[in-house]
């Protein structure tokens, strides 16, 4: 009997942490995934820009673009690594890019979990791992 009691509420506790895995998951960068796509810190859906040429370490969306594209900011201290890269924007900021092309948010979408970026201007795309 002490054996069921003692493991009980650790049985439990794993069953939790694995229903919980899948949600808002960190891919080892500044990014998490939910729903399939990559998102910020704030839940909300990151975008790349096809116009942006994978692994140049430049963004073309500067000026007005970034106004409507927010790019997702390096933090102070942080380094690239695994499929996150940096990118040095036009006006000496840092970016962050998964897998050579850089992120962006979108200045519509309102809460997490909307995606109405996808697809602006036949050129913009939800970010996916």
């Amino acid at each position: 009997m002490n054996i069921i009691r003692t493991t009980a509420p650790l049985v439990l506790s794993a069953a939790l942490l694995a229903a919980c895995a899948g949600y808002g998951t960190q891919t080892a960068g500044p990014a998490m995934v939910a729903d399939g796509i990559l998102t910020g810190a704030n839940g909300m859906a990151l975008y790349t820009f096809d116009k942006d040429a994978t692994g140049s370490g430049k963004s073309v969306c500067n000026g007005p673009c970034a106004t409507n594209w927010p790019p997702l900011f390096v933090t102070e201290g942080a380094s690239a690594g695994n499929d996150y890269s940096i990118v040095v924007r036009d006006d000496g900021m840092k970016q962050w890019a998964y897998k050579g092309k850089p992120l962006y948010f979108w200045v519509k979408d309102q809460k997490p979990g909307d995606r109405t970026g996808d697809g602006v201007n036949n050129a913009w795309r939800v970010a996916k791992p």
